[in-house]
């Protein structure tokens, strides 16, 4: 009798954890901004920034507040540059990415090394990446979420992506 109540609450148990359990990779893949093709090396994708948009107390005030914070603020080249972080070697091959960042916010990614050599390899970048572009662009930062299923090739990802923000100074 004690060895079916021990089974019974260790099966329930286990399905309680199963179904509690979020990935980050829950939301939205097919929709993902760019392609990643199955090329190694020279493989772009890039995707734009969102925008919010957010309410004025007025047109009057909020014109007034955007004319006085123009005026203080340091002004921020709006060419668009690119900067390359350094590659990230993991079990599963190298990762390595450049970032175009215009007026202090990136506005694309480019995938210059991922793993490769197997399909899945392929696989996994192919839902993977787009999830990390998307995320990088809406974060403007490395501090985002690693993708459940890649977890080395996002955790080389998130290392040339940190090298690269260094080196633009973000």
């Amino acid at each position: 009798m004690k060895r079916i109540v021990l089974w019974f609450l260790s099966t329930v148990s286990a399905v309680v954890l199963l179904f509690g359990y979020h990935t980050s990779t829950s939301s939205q893949l097919a929709t993902a901004s760019g392609s990643v093709g199955p090329a190694p090396t020279g493989t772009t994708t890039s995707g734009g920034a969102g925008s919010a948009g957010g309410s004025g107390g007025g047109a009057t005030s909020t014109k007034a507040k955007k004319k006085s914070a123009a005026a203080t603020a340091p002004k921020v080249a709006t060419t668009p540059t690119t900067v390359t972080g350094g590659v990230a070697q993991t079990q599963w091959g190298p990762v390595q990415l450049s970032l175009t960042v215009a007026g202090g916010k990136v506005k694309a990614v480019h995938v210059l090394q991922r793993p490769s050599g197997s399909s899945m390899d392929d696989e996994i970048n192919s839902y993977a990446l787009p999830v990390l572009i998307r995320e990088t662009l809406s974060a403007q930062s490395a501090q985002i979420d690693m993708v459940s299923g890649a977890t080395v090739t996002s955790g080389g990802y998130l290392q040339s992506l940190q090298s690269a923000l260094d080196q633009a100074n973000l």
